[in-house]
């Protein structure tokens, strides 16, 4: 039987919270309420959901409860019982990390998004790549750092990876590789001028004036990177089916196009 009690869910929470407020629960704790459902969703997914989320309250409806994470990380909460009604990931691997365990309801799951990655640099860098086969990161990081996201675990560490070892750049940086927590805690190192160079999604490149791409990844360099949303299998939020109903609307396809995102709005196979 899973154990998740109020007092595990507050430390691991505490634990996992990111400089800037990377993991942010807007009012009080999730609680499986009756009205208002819960998201868990992608950290670089905030911009967008953020703004969805308003135009979801202002319509007269329950405004959801959003935690930003990695993807990873939000996985495991609700493995371990973390109250969530829906789950937004940033990756194919960990929702289905989750439908394996029957934690999300597959009649449910759609493939919502795609996104790209981007090599980003400090605004004011004046740092050029060649980005193709070869791929240099090595010389242009000089004695700095490669901000990405985890690379074993954060979706977009691992698509960065995949990108890197395609292009043969891998081996001459791995081990200079500043590892974070999830993209947008990646991001803001670079946005900060503690990392010369970064790798993010395209949104998250867009979505801080104090960053340049530049250079985009070759879409055959990595995975296809989509974004699937699904309900929790022990959601109890009555609200649920309508929020992601209104995910997939015309309002929510603006603000997600706003941000950059590519939307697919497309069941599963186990969905249709």
């Amino acid at each position: 039987m899973r154990l998740f009690t109020r007092l595990g869910f507050l430390v691991g929470l505490a634990a996992l919270a990111l400089p800037g407020g990377l993991l942010a629960l807007p009012g009080a704790l999730p609680t499986r309420a009756a009205e208002a459902p819960t998201v868990f969703a992608a950290a670089s997914l905030k911009n967008a959901l953020d703004d969805i989320a308003g135009s979801y309250a202002r319509a007269g409806k329950p405004a959801p409860r959003i935690s930003y994470a990695a993807s990873n990380t939000l996985a495991k909460q609700i493995e371990q019982g973390a109250p969530a009604d829906l789950f937004f990931s940033a990756d194919l691997d960990w929702m289905d990390y989750l439908a394996r365990t029957d934690l999300v309801r597959p009649d449910t799951r759609v493939s919502l998004l795609a996104n790209s990655i981007v090599l980003i640099a400090p605004r004011d860098s004046t740092v050029a790549v060649r980005m193709g086969p070869g791929l240099d990161l090595a010389t242009a990081l000089g004695s700095g750092r490669l901000a990405m996201g985890n690379v074993d675990a954060v979706p977009a560490g691992k698509y960065g990876k995949a990108a890197l070892e395609k292009l043969g750049g891998w081996a001459a940086v791995k081990d200079r590789v500043a590892q974070a927590e999830s993209v947008r805690a990646a991001l803001l190192l670079v946005s900060r001028g503690e990392a010369p160079l970064g790798i993010v999604y395209a949104t998250d490149a867009a979505a801080d004036a104090n960053v340049r791409i530049v250079a985009a990844f070759p879409a055959d360099s990595h995975p296809p990177i989509v974004y699937p949303v699904a309900i929790t299998k022990d959601s109890a939020s009555p609200d649920a089916a309508a929020l992601l109903a209104y995910l997939r609307g015309p309002v929510a396809k603006a603000a997600f196009e706003r941000q950059g995102f590519t939307v697919l709005n497309r069941a599963t196979a186990a969905a249709q």
